[in-house]
């Protein structure tokens, strides 16, 4: 006994001398309207910097950790560990069960992630503030306690994960091996930036568990790691909890930072390589600077200049012209070296030598054009509206903590990186064209769409060569994992503290003359505001006249264009030089009108928003052009599963009579019957005040802002009639809809039906309460089911998605093609199971739990909190409506879920469509039970080919032929 007294005691006195070796390293403020984010930052003895960040705006925190690792410090043959490990970190820890780290923070009413790129890897939380304890006691836990739970069967299910992620974000998806050749053609072979985050498969295979736990070992300790904390807390609190959960923890390896030399090509390297695509691609990449060089923020303005916006050379040349789809340039930039990219997408008869000879043009003619006034005041504006508004969250301020003390050692690092973008000159913007550009050498990639016989810009001329390369020593060898010894129980969950009080903002309505109603809230957490027009109508109006869709489309598009005062280019100059931004888009429902400004600028901004309502000038230029952009993205939708499924399943619920059966951009047929006559009626017709809502927030009052929207009451009214839409087609039985993709490496599986319209405090509230458990969440049971347990997917959800139609209910996933028909299998199983069994009360539990502590997250930004009042305005809501909700919330029982379950899952009357590689899959699915219907692309009925009816036999029959009555035998004994 005494002697365990004295363990404890030394514990004690281990643990007393760490926390009084904490360093406070320095303590930044703010003066004024200073543009930075306080924090303070401190150092533990194990080499863990931390910094706390306080906001008392909302009663939220944010918890990110970020480690100094990502593929970079990554080897040959061992690709894309640092990305699997972000896997691994979410199954579980000693004192954490597998899928607890979701299961806990969701419960607590937070939200997480991890991610991972070339050079870090982070973890973060979102919780409401009473939930700090809880997540620096699960990110301490997988920082000092992970291995033990790392087992055999984890590995292999999550290595199955990130397999099909890789098909689903790269190999299944048009474009994107675009970077990995770019990647491994422009660094030496063995540079770690040669291949991409996600690895090979090949090395994923031949990977094994205790490579990656000597990953772990040497990259994953504290003394290479960030841990910023922001929100409503206390500092000194804050580090007494990071003392107790975090300083036990042993210091990891010493971690120096990696130095290469930037790639140095003696001559233009041409690569190229085959894609499911329809329109090729040229992308010409330059050596160029790393992150935070003094020659990258040049860099970034000479890339706007040549290829960014409207009032760019490369627009100008290639997308005013009608050569390119898309042509733009971007200046990326890591820890090690920087890439000055140049990307277009011609359209189809240009070539791509045509496209690298206009980029070449282009660059001669910058040179001879020079650096404007209006172009550097365009960069300044926008980058200093650009940092203003990523600190309108708690968890952006805290990313960009992390982010500089990672990168540079400077978490106030802001302040410098704003003084090197305002003090860029002409000079200093050419000077950098002059040493990375002018001369250089490129790599440059053409990618060509299979089956065309197209030519690429030039023949391929480089092999990757293995000569001088060296493997890097990171010193695995020899690495011990050892625990922390502690002296409290760190297998018991921390209780959360009281319950934060979370108050719906205040808002307040108003209408104008003209019919137009308001609603709006203040939020001076950033001197920004921000304005959502919605009028009503939008794709669906198309149901008047069917021939026409697209239309609606259409006409946002042709108003963001000239103007009767200003071209778009002009528009644009004026826009950017404000750092504001004015943009029109369409959706199924409604057109949507965004603006966003600087309180300084708003006067200004709300001007340039009068002119594009009112006076869109619809030029006969702009509209073909636009159209034929939209033609050709309708023909560009077959090279993309994800937009084949969403057409094809569309059309299947509603009917091939409804208009929501029909793409928003329309078809080919009705695009191409649209008229620019078409367009000025359409926008005459229905563009109207009596059917617009507008929400404002932002760091104005009521009687501050409204008064400078008078110029609203001009809008004329009309009388505008929306569609009564046909009812939604009925489903007799469940069938399996299959379009083929051939050598599709992964299927998009999506089954459903239509269910209802939204209600905020009814059926549809109360069945998304009832999806929670079975496909809302990330530990749902059907994510669980095929991501966690059986490796299908990167990920499978459900959900209702009603509006004031009735809308689907829908459950997805992109799988593995192998495992394509047991994806099916499981999905129904889930979802039968759940409707005749019903939810668990533990599960009823956790769903209440989660749901009800989100509202702490529901209204932090400025963009949250428009989101809530376009609810409210769109829906007619009563004013405590959330009120109602949290009460049906709280009352809400299993026999109640149960019933809900058993009248919206209709599994014997769902829709399944698979959209993969037939030759593989369907065999597989037949075998299922189901129907098996073949659609093609556009989801047309493929009739199968019937051979040609014999002909009536004659009194004998010819020799070697079987009489009609001898095959009916042949067919009953067989």
């Amino acid at each position: 006994m005494k002697k365990l007294n004295l363990t404890v005691w030394l514990c004690v006195c281990i643990f007393t001398w760490a926390q009084a070796q904490t360093k406070l390293v320095e303590k930044v403020t703010r003066k004024g309207n200073e543009l930075l984010i306080p924090y303070e930052k401190y150092v533990l003895p194990n080499g863990l910097t931390v910094i706390v960040h306080e906001d008392h705006s909302d009663p939220v925190v944010h918890v990110d950790v970020t480690y100094h690792v990502g593929s970079a410090r990554e080897e040959v043959g061992k690709s894309g560990f640092a990305h699997f490990f972000e896997h691994m970190m979410f199954q579980g820890s000693d004192h954490v069960a597998d899928e607890e780290h979701f299961k806990i923070v969701s419960e607590a009413g937070g939200t997480l992630n991890g991610t991972t790129n070339r050079d870090r890897t982070n973890y973060f939380e979102t919780l409401p503030s009473n939930q700090l304890e809880t997540a620096l006691w699960l990110e301490a836990d997988r920082m000092g306690f992970l291995l033990d739970a790392v087992t055999q069967k984890k590995f292999e299910i999550q290595r199955a994960t990130v397999k099909n992620e890789r098909g689903q974000n790269y190999d299944n998806r048009p474009y994107g091996l675009v970077s990995e050749y770019t990647s491994k053609h422009l660094y030496p072979y063995g540079h770690p930036y040669s291949w991409l985050t996600i690895g090979y498969l090949e090395d994923l295979d031949r990977s094994n568990l205790d490579d990656l736990k000597n990953f772990f070992l040497r990259w994953y300790g504290p003394n290479n790691a960030v841990l910023t904390i922001g929100g409503d807390v206390n500092t000194k609190d804050v580090i007494k909890l990071v003392e107790k959960y975090f300083g036990p923890i042993a210091k990891g390896p010493e971690v120096k930072p990696t130095r290469l030399p930037a790639p140095v090509l003696a001559q233009d390297r041409y690569i190229s390589y085959e894609d499911n695509i329809r329109f090729p691609m040229l992308r010409m990449v330059y050596p160029a600077v790393p992150n935070y060089h003094p020659d990258e923020a040049p860099l970034d303005l000479l890339a706007e200049i040549l290829g960014q916006g409207k009032n760019s050379i490369l627009y100008k040349n290639l997308t005013l012209t009608q050569k390119a789809v898309q042509a733009n340039a971007s200046n990326p930039a890591s820890e090690l070296a920087g890439e000055f990219t140049f990307t277009i997408l011609p359209y189809p008869g240009q070539t791509l030598d045509s496209m690298e000879a206009i980029i070449r043009q282009s660059l001669l003619e910058f040179e001879k054009r020079g650096v404007t006034d209006d172009d550097l005041n365009r960069f300044k504006a926008s980058y200093e509206a650009g940092t203003i508004n990523s600190l309108s969250a708690v968890a952006g301020k805290v990313s960009q903590l992390a982010q500089y003390q990672t990168f540079t050692g400077d978490p106030n690092y802001m302040v410098k990186d704003m003084k090197r973008h305002m003090a860029i000159t002409k000079e200093d913007v050419m000077r950098v064209y002059t040493k990375y550009l002018k001369g250089k050498k490129a790599v440059i990639l053409s990618v060509l769409p299979k089956g065309q016989n197209l030519t690429a810009a030039a023949p391929d001329n480089h092999k990757i060569s293995t000569d001088n390369y060296n493997a890097p020593e990171y010193g695995y060898e020899g690495l011990k994992y050892a625990k922390a010894k502690d002296n409290f129980d760190r297998s018991k969950r921390p209780a959360p503290g009281k319950n934060p009080v979370v108050d719906v903002p205040p808002f307040w309505t108003d209408t104008f003359e003209n019919g137009i109603k308001v609603i709006g809230a203040k939020n001076n957490e950033i001197p920004t505001v921000t304005m959502l027009f919605t009028i009503e109508g939008g794709h669906n109006l198309s149901a008047f006249d069917p021939s026409k869709a697209g239309i609606a489309s259409l006409t946002a598009s042709l108003m963001n264009e000239d103007t009767e005062t200003y071209t778009a280019e002009e528009m644009s100059n004026q826009l950017e030089k404000l750092g504001s931004s004015i943009s029109i888009s369409s959706g199924p429902e409604n057109t949507v009108v965004v603006v966003q400004s600087l309180v300084k600028n708003l006067d200004a901004t709300l001007k340039l928003l009068e002119e594009r309502l009112y006076r869109p000038k619809f030029a006969q230029d702009d509209f073909e052009r636009l159209k034929k952009q939209q033609l050709e993205g309708i023909a560009n939708q077959n090279t993309q599963p994800t937009v084949i499924a969403s057409k094809v399943y569309n059309k299947l619920l509603f009917g091939e009579s409804s208009i929501r059966a029909v793409p928003m951009s329309g078809t080919e047929t009705t695009v191409k019957s649209i008229t620019l006559d078409d367009v000025k009626n359409f926008y005459k017709s229905y563009f109207s005040p009596t059917v617009t809502n507008l929400v404002i927030v932002g760091d104005m009052e009521q009687n501050q802002v409204m008064p400078k929207l008078a110029f609203l009451n001009k809008w004329e009214k009309k009388d505008v009639k929306l569609p009564e839409l046909s009812p939604n087609k009925s489903i007799d039985k469940t069938k399996i809809y299959l379009v083929d993709k051939e050598k599709a490496p992964q299927s998009e599986i999506r089954m459903g039906y239509v269910a209802m319209p939204y209600d905020a405090t009814e059926e549809y509230y109360k069945s998304g309460i009832m999806n929670y458990i079975l496909g809302g969440a990330f530990n749902s049971r059907i994510n669980l089911n095929l991501r966690e347990d059986k490796g299908y997917t990167y990920g499978a959800r459900s959900f209702f998605s009603g509006t004031k139609l009735a809308g689907p209910y829908t459950a997805s996933a992109g799988v593995r093609g192998n495992a394509t028909d047991s994806a099916v299998v499981e999905f129904v199983k889930e979802i039968t199971n759940f409707r005749n069994s019903g939810i668990t009360q533990e599960e009823l539990a956790f769903t209440k739990n989660s749901i009800g502590q989100r509202d702490a997250l529901n209204y932090e930004t400025g963009y949250d909190k428009a989101s809530f009042l376009s609810r409210i305005i769109q829906y007619n809501l009563d004013k405590d409506f959330v009120k109602k909700q949290n009460e049906i919330l709280k009352n809400i029982t299993k026999e109640e879920i149960d019933a809900l379950a058993k009248k919206h899952l209709p599994i014997e009357k769902m829709n399944i469509l698979v959209v993969g590689d037939k030759a593989s899959v369907k065999p597989g699915l037949e075998k299922l039970g189901y129907e098996v219907v073949e659609l093609d692309f556009e989801g047309n009925l493929i009739t199968p080919q019937v051979a040609p009816a014999p002909a009536e036999p004659a009194s004998e029959a010819p020799a070697g032929a079987a009489s009609p009555a001898t095959e009916k035998k042949k067919k009953k004994k067989s």
